[in-house]
């Protein structure tokens, strides 16, 4: 997908950098306990939890450190948070949503509000820029797994829509409320995924320059190191050209 795979590359060279593994680690932290508190604290009986601690594994989260988040929803003395969705346009007017996770909803909409006024960006309504994305699942895997013909044709059995394949891997898309079972069955076929977890996907795509990269990547980089967000999508795009340079 045009800009997806691209902003994925950005963020495993930022994910370099302790700091940044560290704020990661957190945040999957707390979509685990979220997610435990909402249903069962076993993932082969919590789908979202499931998912929550898979995307944990395949980001290096030990092992000890997705425990005590499972335990911590039971915890009579837990913080409660509010999950919570923003809307807005970035630099080049880029649309973005902000995905949040928050125990003072006041806090997170007054810092979210901030860093897109100080990064050139507007904060819209909700609903203000959701209509140029589908809520998907996405099942990724690496190029190793197979050939297109053969991730095609488990996806299929699987009950997936769609296949993106390149070099770099293949993306399999299916709809939100299928992801868990999809993901089961593509496991039991291709094996244990790269990724897998719900997204927006852009239907329509905003072409950035260098320029306007450098701007929407200050703007990204300011929202992700808010304790409060949790995940940033936008639906920019960029030739391979603006991406070397960055």
């Amino acid at each position: 997908m045009a800009g997806h795979s691209k902003w994925a590359n950005i963020q495993h060279r930022k994910g370099r950098q302790d700091a940044v593994r560290s704020k990661l680690f957190s945040k999957l932290s707390k979509e685990i306990t979220v997610a435990a508190k909402m249903g069962d604290p076993d993932p082969e009986k919590n789908p979202r939890l499931r998912m929550a601690v898979k995307e944990a594994k395949s980001s290096s989260v030990p092992k000890d450190v997705i425990e005590r988040a499972i335990k911590k929803s039971t915890a009579s003395d837990g913080d409660e948070y509010e999950e919570i969705r923003y809307e807005g346009y970035g630099p080049s007017g880029v649309a973005v949503i902000v995905e949040a996770m928050t125990d003072n909803r006041n806090r997170t909409a007054s810092n979210v509000r901030s860093i897109f006024s100080k990064n050139g960006g507007n904060l819209g309504e909700t609903g203000s820029v959701g209509f140029m994305f589908d809520r998907k699942g996405e099942v990724s895997y690496d190029a190793e797994v197979g050939d297109a013909d053969t991730v095609m044709m488990a996806a299929i059995e699987a009950g997936a829509e769609d296949v993106e394949s390149s070099e770099d891997g293949h993306l399999i898309w299916c709809q939100d409320n299928d992801l868990n079972e999809v993901s089961i069955n593509l496991e039991a076929e291709l094996g244990e995924s790269s990724f897998t977890k719900l997204v927006w996907k852009p239907t329509t795509i905003t072409e950035l320059d260098l320029e306007g990269m450098q701007k929407l990547m200050k703007l990204v980089d300011a929202l992700e190191d808010d304790d409060d967000v949790q995940r940033v999508t936008s639906n920019f795009d960029a030739s391979d050209d603006v991406m070397g340079q960055l």
